[in-house]
């Protein structure tokens, strides 16, 4: 699947080389093999070691390296243009410089995590950087560096201009932040929702056990499939003449968000 495709991003850590496969093997559209927050300093180095050691073009991943103004950011910038890794997560991320040091180091593809007031600020100017493919919303670490002391209606103008800016600058949606209850199965289905309400187009997860619920929320519902089916009916059927569904006029920009629905629900479900 196509990085602007895909729903579902899984994070596994870089120093658990023994999960990397299963990660692979779970189901998610996107393996996020992580060298940042998951990695104890001290071990930094031999995960690095070992990420480089088991990639494979074949089975491709994306990598999220540590930030620019870390001091692992050089060493990492070497596994970036490794034929297995297949976009480069930047944590942290904040100009457009430290994209271009990505790019340079061989990224293929950019993803810049925004969590922090300087990157939402330049988040405009990070989604039209080269090489970028979407934006990720590090809703934890961004309320943390903002002081905002929860991720619900607290974030709805960050997560809106999220996706503004992705819109503006011709990439696929945002995927959105992480949910960290991993046994609460109905607060992911809640959140998930949200996101896509918003505009977002996919999620990052932490646990294999989420991905059945991302896609599932991700997923055009019964009744939106139901609609978009009597929307397009409706709308070839009347050849062009004015025509309404449920009460409601249709046209051009409500025919186009049926097909939208219609293209959505062909995705197998996972």
């Amino acid at each position: 699947m196509t990085m602007t495709a895909a729903v579902s991003y899984l994070f596994v850590p870089g120093n658990r080389p023994e999960r990397f496969d299963k990660a692979c093997a779970a189901g998610a559209d996107v393996v996020i093999i992580d060298l940042e927050d998951a990695v104890p300093p001290e071990e930094k180095d031999a995960a690095r070691a070992a990420i480089a050691n088991w990639l494979d073009k074949s089975k491709p991943v994306a990598l999220r390296i540590n930030s620019a103004d870390s001091s692992w950011f050089e060493a990492d910038l070497a596994l970036c243009a490794h034929a297995g890794v297949s976009a480069v997560v930047l944590p942290k991320a904040a100009t457009v410089e430290e994209l271009a040091r990505v790019r340079a180091a061989g990224a293929k593809s950019l993803l810049p995590l925004i969590e922090s007031a300087a990157g939402f600020a330049n988040a405009a100017a990070l989604a039209s950087a080269p090489a970028v493919t979407r934006l990720l919303f590090g809703s934890i670490d961004f309320c943390v560096d903002l002081g905002i002391e929860a991720e619900d209606r607290e974030l709805d103008f960050f997560r809106s201009q999220l996706v503004l800016v992705s819109r503006l600058a011709g990439i696929a949606s945002p995927v959105d932040g992480v949910t960290t209850a991993i046994e609460d199965a109905s607060l992911l289905h809640s959140e998930s929702l949200r996101g896509k309400r918003f505009g977002f187009g996919g999620k990052l997860c932490i646990h294999p056990k989420q991905l059945a619920g991302v896609h599932a929320a991700y997923l055009p519902q019964a009744e939106e499939v139901s609609w978009a089916q009597r929307v397009l009916a409706a709308a070839d059927a009347a050849k062009g003449a004015a025509v309404a569904v449920d009460g409601k006029m249709v046209d051009r920009p409500v025919i186009m968000k049926a097909e939208r629905i219609m293209q959505q629900a062909s995705r197998p479900a996972r």
